[in-house]
């Protein structure tokens, strides 16, 4: 009886063991984990830190520009018309770029809180596009970029090719790889648009022949809030939101992005956005759309 008691006791200590060092093996399992939490907490209040600091700087400078700007011509002589014109010029400059900003921003948040969802129509792309590139020519012209457009679409309504999808979502996402070509573009190079598609995926490009991103910058170049290398070069010039919404929108668009690029010799992004299998009626994008109008919604 004793015997039998014995080895009851001698296995009853071992599973106590067993059981405590897989106790011991969890509470270490939590440490490390807690760690990792807390490590990404302190980079994440950092990151969001430097990104309120950009973001007020992105808001900041254009009111500043475009208040001393129009004080400015209230003070030119009156037959000065040139001066005029050269700081109005200034002033339309520095509110698209507020209005641009602002709109990233809004999204941003959206995109954060899960609100953004797809709103589907028959969208007119090249009237989409030209539209854009119109609004961004007075900015391409300041640093002497010429913007080309390729259409590679021979099918259609005549010129125009219809495609469902989210007309507003599609030219926030152009808007974003245009502005980024245009920033990081040589003064007097070029940015190419590429556009091609056939039953049942949309596909455009934005090549430039710029700075250029390193392989390191790009594995992580469409992480929210995540901050780059900050030399002179830097590809993250400002707040950087660009990108990463891009890659929200074409999340929420089922597409995808692709990357090719070098230092110092370019870069260019590729977009694959399928079509939706929604049912619509109404039509987007006629030709005659002007960027970020007053009818413009934020999702």
């Amino acid at each position: 009886m004793t015997n039998i008691t014995d080895r009851q006791l001698l296995k009853e200590i071992r599973e106590k063991m067993n059981e405590r060092k897989k106790f011991e093996q969890e509470v270490q399992l939590l440490t490390r984990e807690l760690q990792e939490v807390t490590n990404k907490l302190r980079e994440s209040e950092a990151l969001k830190s430097h990104f309120i600091s950009n973001i007020s700087n992105e808001i900041v400078n254009p009111f500043t520009s475009i208040l001393g700007l129009s004080k400015s011509i209230l003070s030119v002589e009156k037959n000065d018309w040139k001066k005029v014109v050269s700081m109005v010029a200034l002033i339309h400059s520095e509110a698209f770029n507020l209005d641009f900003q602002l709109r990233n921003i809004f999204v941003a948040a959206k995109i954060e809180a899960g609100e953004v969802v797809p709103n589907i129509s028959k969208v007119n792309v090249r009237g989409i596009i030209q539209s854009i590139i119109e609004a961004f020519n007075l900015v391409a012209r300041k640093m002497g970029i010429q913007i080309e457009f390729e259409w590679n679409i021979e099918y259609g309504f005549g010129k125009n090719f219809y495609f469902k999808t989210d007309s507003e979502k599609i030219k926030l996402i152009l808007s974003n790889l245009l502005n980024n070509a245009l920033k990081y573009s040589f003064k007097d190079s070029k940015v190419i648009i590429k556009v091609w598609a056939d039953e049942e995926k949309l596909s455009f490009s934005v090549q430039d022949f710029g700075t250029g991103i390193s392989d390191k910058n790009q594995k992580i170049i469409f992480e929210r809030f995540k901050r780059l290398d900050t030399g002179i070069n830097s590809i993250n010039r400002g707040h950087g939101l660009g990108l990463s919404i891009t890659k929200a929108l074409l999340d929420v668009l089922g597409g995808e992005i692709d990357i090719k690029s070098q230092k110092g010799e370019g870069s260019t992004f590729i977009i694959h956005v399928p079509e939706a299998k929604n049912v619509v009626d109404g039509f987007s994008g006629e030709g005659n759309d002007i960027f970020f109008d007053d009818g413009d919604e934020i999702f």
